[in-house]
């Protein structure tokens, strides 16, 4: 019992302190403006100096209908299926993830929403505490109430890292396959968001086989859900597109052009 008593009265106080850290961010002014530069960006800068390597980021904002609905739907899937459904917390993700974090006293799973993510992304960057994370989850629910679901994720797409000084969709598109965001395929949107969970590990050109095996995944979902055409989908998987027979007429006993079939007997 003592033991529980002092867990919540650390938690409390780790949620007060949390409060208190992010009580001046001005959530509110995101619905009109786009942040200048994000925490994310800040940290790699510094964590390239620290390692004695020039940093040159690439980051190109493009505004929600620039950015290819197979990446849309691919990203929401990947990281936050039900992102149109929540208000900013996924409870069942935030359980499975304090269990597991008790149990190994560290921040070891991740379940963050997109909302979140974009919290992190903007404001905490990626160090790993729970005080970081209680900031993270009040911040989610600010952003929720302040802005439309459709500009959360406007600003996560033109935020998160997609490489190594790579931010956003278009910047991504541009880095790894040579085109806006706009033009993005269904199997380069695939493989964009597969990379999501470690964009600075994995290449989307050359996945290795924990990548490939999360985009037919995500593929398989969209293809479920009428979000991929079949050639689409195929594409996705590294397939040719499939081949559709010839029309037969079998009404006149001819082929779909109408002309009968071949007796056998030469013309007289």
């Amino acid at each position: 019992m003592r033991a529980f008593l002092a867990l919540a009265a650390l938690l409390v106080a780790l949620i007060a302190l949390a409060f208190a850290q992010v009580q001046a961010i001005d959530v509110n002014a995101l619905a009109t403006q786009m942040p200048a530069c994000t925490a994310m960006m800040l940290q790699r800068e510094r964590e390239a100096r620290a390692e004695g390597r020039s940093y040159h980021p690439q980051w190109h904002w493009v505004p929600y209908e620039r950015i290819s609905p197979h990446l849309r739907r691919a990203v929401l899937i990947a990281e936050d299926d039900a992102f149109y459904s929540h208000n900013g917390l996924d409870w069942n993700e935030i359980r499975a993830s304090a269990r597991k974090d008790l149990a190994t006293g560290r921040i070891a799973r991740g379940g963050s929403t997109i909302t979140q993510q974009l919290a992190k992304n903007l404001w905490l960057g990626s160090e790993r505490s729970f005080t970081r994370k209680f900031k993270e989850m009040i911040l989610a629910v600010r952003l929720e109430h302040a802005l439309s679901k459709k500009r959360i994720f406007e600003l996560y797409l033109n935020e998160i890292e997609w490489g190594d000084g790579v931010y956003g969709a278009d910047a991504a598109a541009r880095r790894w396959f040579g085109t806006g965001a706009a033009a993005l395929n269904a199997r380069e949107a695939v493989r964009l968001a597969a990379v999501i969970i470690n964009p600075r590990r994995f290449s989307p050109v050359e996945p290795p086989r924990r990548i490939e095996r999360r985009a037919r995944i995500i593929a398989s979902r969209m293809r479920r859900r009428g979000e991929l055409s079949a050639d689409d989908y195929r594409a996705v998987l590294g397939l040719p597109p499939e081949t559709v027979a010839p029309a037969v007429d079998t009404t006149s006993g001819g082929d779909a052009n109408g002309a009968a079939p071949d007796s056998g007997t030469a013309p007289r």
